[in-house]
């Protein structure tokens, strides 16, 4: 955990801290945990360039990957997604 060293001040309005204020007392968090928690989840960190290129580099580096026929994967993926529902049902 990162040394917290920087106050922010933040006006909202009377709803949102409500809101906050039941998260904090449903999961026990303080509402300054809450709201970094949503920070981060929301603001995607600082990527390095070099690093990006590297992972890129790295991807077109890797041998193929043995795929199945699309039609034979797409009916996979629709029978996951709807539970193995007729697709006559979808």
């Amino acid at each position: 955990m990162s040394l917290l060293t920087r106050r922010l001040q933040v006006l909202i309005d009377d709803e949102r801290y409500e809101r906050l204020r039941r998260a904090s007392e449903r999961t026990g968090a303080p509402i300054g945990a809450i709201v970094r928690d949503a920070i981060d989840s929301w603001v995607l960190p600082t990527r390095d360039p070099a690093s990006v290129a590297s992972a890129g580099d790295r991807l077109l580096a890797a041998a193929p990957m043995p795929v199945e026929d699309w039609g034979v994967m797409k009916g996979q993926m629709l029978d996951e997604l709807y539970g193995g529902a007729k697709r006559s049902e979808r």
